[in-house]
C-alpha cells in the first residue's frame, strides 16, 4: 500500500456543521477555518460559517429564518486556493457571549440564565446543524463548555448538537496547548517593532517603553522582548508580593469610597509603581556600565489594572477617568489604558535624580495592528493542523466536548472541557508565565544584568 493514501470518507451521523469565530482577531484565523471547512466539504458534510460570532445565533427568534449571506455563508462553496494564507477572518468575529450569565453549576437550573444558550441551540437546529466548532479565547472556550452542559441537560427526545473548541488567543494564556495559533506571528511583528526602536535608541539615546497586549499573562511581552532583543521585559507575573500595596476603592465620578458587603471600604490591590521605575533605571545604569546607551523595555498591559487610582488619573483624560467603573474586586477596566508614557516620565525623573543627567524616555502602545498580520509559515502549519483536528474530532472520532490541542511536533490531542475548566465557577484555567521557568529565565539571561 502507498504511503500517500488520501483520507477515507468517514462514517458519521454529522451532515451539517457550523463554524464560528468569537472575540478579538488573531493572525492565522483563516488557516484554521479554511482547513476545517475543506475537510468537511470533501467528506460531503455541509459547512455553515456563522458571521460575527454568536451575534446572529443569540438573536434568533422562534419562527424566524437565518439567511445565507446575511447571517452565515456556506463555506463548503467558498474554499478557494489562498484562503488559508489570507489575512483577516473570512466569517468575521464579535464578542457576543450567550453563556455570560452562567457563573456556577447551580445556574444551569435557572431557565432565564440558560435561555441564551438554548436560543443558540434552536438557531442551529433550525438549519439542521449537527455539530458546532467554536474558535476563540478562554471566554469562548468557557461558553463552549457551558453549551455542552446545556446540551447534556436536554431531554432524551431532543437532538443534541455536539461541540468542539479550537483555542485562539495571541496572549497564549491557554491551559492545554503549548502555543496558540497566531502567537508567533504577533511576536514576529512586535519583535520587528522592538528592533526598530532599539536602532533608534542607539542612534538618539532615547529610551522607549513598549506596552503590549496581555492582561493576565505576559507571553506576548516575553516573546516580543526576547525575539526583539529588548533591554528588559516586565509582566504582571514579575510583580513581587512585596511590590503590592492596597488602597480603598474610590468611585472616580463621585470621589466617594465604595463599600464592600461588610460595610467597610472595598480595598483594591495596587502595584507600587516606584518599584517598576527603580528596576528600569537599574537596568539603564547596568547597560551604561557596559558602554550601552540604548534602552528599550517591554511591559504588558495587565499592569494597568493594578495601578493606584492616582496614577490611572495621570494616564487618561478627565472624561475617561470619571467614566471608569470598578468591578466587584475593585479593579478598573483599564487593560487597554496607555500607561507607558507615564511610566516613561517617571523613569526619566528617577534617572535624573540618580545621575543628574537628562534622558528622554518615550512610551508607546502596540495592540490592534498585530491582530491580523500576515501569518508566519509556522502559524499556517499550526493553524491548519488545529482546523483539521476539529474535523477529525467530530467526523472521524465522534468526539464531543473537547478542545483541539497541537504540540510542537504537530501531533493532535483532544483534552476534555473538564480538564480545562474550573467547573465550580465555570471558568477556564489561566496560564500565566511561570516565574522561574526556563522561558521566564531566558529573558533574565539576555536582558541587562543588574547587580542585586
Amino acid at each position: 500500500m502507498s504511503n500517500l493514501v488520501s483520507p477515507q470518507i468517514p462514517k458519521t451521523d454529522i451532515k451539517k456543521v457550523a463554524i464560528l469565530f468569537s472575540g478579538g482577531p488573531a493572525p492565522t484565523a483563516n488557516s484554521v477555518i479554511g482547513s476545517a471547512a475543506l475537510c468537511f466539504a470533501r467528506a460531503g458534510i455541509e459547512v455553515y460559517g456563522f458571521k460575527n460570532g454568536y451575534t446572529h445565533l443569540v438573536n434568533f427568534q422562534d419562527g424566524s429564518t437565518l439567511e445565507e449571506g446575511k447571517h452565515y455563508i456556506r463555506l463548503d462553496k467558498r474554499i478557494e486556493e489562498g484562503i488559508r494564507t489570507s489575512r483577516g477572518i473570512i466569517i468575521g468575529t464579535a464578542r457576543a457571549n450567550p453563556g455570560k450569565m452562567l457563573k456556577n453549576p447551580l445556574d444551569l437550573k435557572d431557565t432565564e440564565k440558560t435561555a441564551p444558550l438554548l436560543t443558540v441551540y434552536k438557531a442551529l437546529r433550525s438549519l439542521g446543524i449537527d455539530a458546532l466548532i467554536s474558535i476563540g479565547g478562554d471566554d469562548t472556550l468557557t461558553t463552549a463548555a457551558k453549551f455542552k452542559l446545556v446540551m447534556d441537560a436536554l431531554p432524551d427526545t431532543e437532538k443534541r448538537v455536539k461541540v468542539v473548541h479550537l483555542p485562539k488567543t495571541i496572549d497564549n494564556d491557554y491551559k492545554g496547548i503549548d502555543f496558540t495559533f497566531g502567537y508567533f506571528t504577533a511576536v514576529e511583528m512586535l519583535a520587528l517593532e522592538i528592533r526598530n526602536l532599539l536602532a533608534d535608541s542607539e542612534a538618539t539615546e532615547t529610551g522607549y517603553i513598549s506596552q503590549v497586549m496581555g492582561r493576565k499573562a505576559a507571553w506576548l511581552a516575553y516573546g516580543a522582548a526576547i525575539a526583539g532583543e529588548a533591554s528588559l521585559v516586565i509582566g504582571l507575573e514579575d510583580i513581587h508580593r512585596n511590590w503590592y500595596d492596597a488602597e480603598p476603592t474610590v468611585d472616580p465620578e463621585t470621589g466617594n469610597k465604595i463599600l464592600g458587603k461588610d460595610g467597610k471600604p472595598l480595598m483594591r490591590q495596587v502595584v507600587d509603581l516606584q518599584k517598576v521605575v527603580d528596576r528600569c533605571v537599574d537596568v539603564i545604569q547596568a547597560r551604561e556600565a557596559e558602554g550601552k546607551t540604548a534602552f528599550v523595555a517591554v511591559v504588558s498591559e495587565g499592569l494597568a489594572e493594578y495601578l493606584p487610582l492616582s496614577e490611572i488619573k495621570m494616564c487618561c483624560s478627565d472624561d475617561e477617568y470619571r467614566s471608569l467603573k470598578p468591578d466587584t474586586f475593585g479593579h478598573f477596566p483599564v487593560s487597554q489604558l496607555k500607561y507607558s508614557s507615564r511610566l516613561g516620565r517617571l523613569i526619566a525623573e528617577e534617572y535624573k535624580k540618580r545621575t543628574g543627567k537628562s534622558k528622554k524616555v518615550v512610551g508607546l502602545q502596540f495592540g490592534y495592528e498585530i491582530r491580523c498580520h500576515q501569518s508566519t509559515a509556522f502559524d499556517v502549519v499550526l493553524g491548519s493542523q488545529i482546523g483539521v483536528g476539529g474535523y477529525k474530532a467530530l467526523a472521524e472520532l465522534g468526539k464531543n466536548g473537547v478542545m483541539i490541542s497541537v504540540g510542537g511536533t504537530m501531533d493532535i490531542k483532544y483534552p476534555a472541557f473538564e480538564e480545562l475548566i474550573d467547573m465550580s465557577r465555570l471558568r477556564a484555567h489561566e496560564r500565566p508565565i511561570s516565574v522561574g521557568s526556563d522561558i521566564h529565565q531566558l529573558a533574565r539571561y539576555i536582558e541587562g544584568w543588574v547587580k542585586e
